[in-house]
């Protein structure tokens, strides 16, 4: 059970800091979908619209608004910040508010998916091991755990890493593997959270970005005499049970 600093920041989490750093118009909730339907859904289109998902950290529920547009009928999504959960309800959404410890402590439901958006990181490193024996021992076998976090190998700004208090334990892919391997998950993958090329402005941006990665790497290799592959200032993490 979280008793430190974080229950007050959650408090208010959304009236006091979402909602003053976060854009929830219309527009900007489309362009997050269209950019959920080529880093999320190929994940996940291949299990039964039946399938038993649950989000952890489901904010203002825009991820379960969009597994619901797209047919995923049985959702749950749990968070800690009431202020949230109000509004992920007010959409229809069988969510609560709970710790995700706490959850999985009393948990005795198998899920086909789980899936947890910018919020492994909001864990101290004594808590991190119990949280995901919890994931993996709450999925179904043979289903799907990923999540989005910020990237401690970015050549990026570290903005994003700092912009948040209650960001208490940053990944790359190497500590989220070791972290995924020893709680039981065997078939691990990780991918860059980088621009998408599904138009003209993407395309350019890509090739950009390979550019600055390549000339990153150059100096990587010089100095280190290795490369990274995954340099964004997030990146996605996937695991089978």
């Amino acid at each position: 059970m979280q008793t430190d600093f974080r229950k007050e920041l959650y408090k208010q989490y959304d009236s006091m800091y979402k909602s003053h750093i976060s854009h929830f118009d219309s527009k900007s909730i489309h362009k997050m979908w269209s950019w959920f339907d080529h880093k999320y859904l190929p994940l996940i289109s291949s299990y039964p619209k039946e399938s038993p998902i649950l989000e952890l950290g489901c904010g203002r529920g825009y991820m379960l608004e969009y597994l619901s547009r797209h047919n995923y009928n049985n959702l749950k999504g749990i968070d800690i910040s009431e202020e949230q959960i109000k509004i992920s309800r007010s959409k229809g959404f069988d969510v609560e508010v709970n710790d995700a410890l706490n959850f999985f402590n009393n948990n005795e439901k198998k899920y086909k998916i789980i899936i947890a958006l910018d919020f492994v990181e909001h864990f101290h490193k004594s808590e991190l091991l119990l949280l995901f024996e919890g994931i993996f021992r709450s999925l179904e076998e043979g289903g799907l755990f990923f999540f989005h976090t910020p990237n401690g190998q970015t050549i990026l700004s570290p903005a994003l890493i700092y912009g948040d208090l209650t960001h208490l334990t940053i990944f790359n892919p190497n500590s989220a593997m070791q972290l995924l391997r020893i709680v039981g998950f065997n078939k691990v993958n990780f991918y860059e959270a980088g621009p998408l090329t599904k138009n003209l402005s993407g395309f350019i941006r890509m090739i950009i970005w390979k550019s600055i990665k390549a000339c990153y790497n150059l100096i990587n290799l010089v100095e280190a005499g290795s490369t990274q592959k995954i340099l964004t200032q997030n990146f996605i993490a996937v695991a089978i049970k």
